[in-house]
């Protein structure tokens, strides 16, 4: 692993408990901490589902700044959407039974906002990574013998598109496959290089 002074300026910060995040940011081998950002996420007042994961995004990058006042902190918010309804993380075996049964033959749209925000200098990069999976006409055995070996319950749509939930599905759509996971860090690559960190 290279050394922070190396390859970051500043401290890397991770603003996400998300074990999934997490995972997906140590593939590119920087050193980082992570942060609890305990933020309100309801929508606003006509808020669409784009603006709303940009805005999280932002405002979770935003809430460590009094903790880390002179750091790269990354915040991330994904929704998912299918037929123009926001899925939420199902919580529970019987809504992710509802919520596959709902997107089988269907495409299921994740919206992931990605943020990365300097604190020494309070510049702020943020963008919208939208990426598409079509679910295959799954029957009740499928869904019940998936949920029992994935038991995807902290996912949003019900699935995991890195482990067995790769089978539920006809096809995926989109540039950057780690967005349906909640980091799309192809873009994420470019923030950091315009923040003078060496990733490669």
């Amino acid at each position: 692993m290279a050394s922070l002074e190396r390859t970051t300026p500043l401290p890397l910060v991770l603003a996400s408990t998300s074990p999934f995040r997490k995972e997906v940011l140590e593939r590119l081998h920087l050193p980082f901490s992570t942060f609890a950002p305990n933020v309100d996420e309801s929508p606003l007042e006509g808020e669409t589902p784009s603006v709303l994961v940009q805005r999280l995004a932002e405002k979770k990058a935003k809430v460590a700044l009094d903790q880390y006042p002179s750091a790269l902190i990354i915040g991330s918010d994904q929704m998912s959407v299918l037929n123009g309804k926001v899925i939420g993380k199902p919580g529970t075996h019987e809504k992710a039974v509802a919520q596959l049964k709902a997107a089988s033959g269907h495409r299921v749209d994740f919206l992931t906002g990605i943020c990365l925000f300097n604190s020494a200098s309070g510049e702020m990069q943020t963008d919208l990574v939208t990426f598409g999976v079509h679910f295959r006409e799954l029957s009740d055995e499928q869904i019940e013998g998936y949920l029992q070996q994935d038991q995807p319950y902290n996912c949003a749509g019900s699935f995991k598109s890195e482990g067995l939930g790769i089978a539920l599905l006809d096809s995926m759509k989109g540039t950057d496959p780690t967005a349906v996971i909640g980091l799309p860090l192809i873009r994420l690559v470019r923030m950091l290089e315009n923040q003078k960190v060496k990733v490669l």
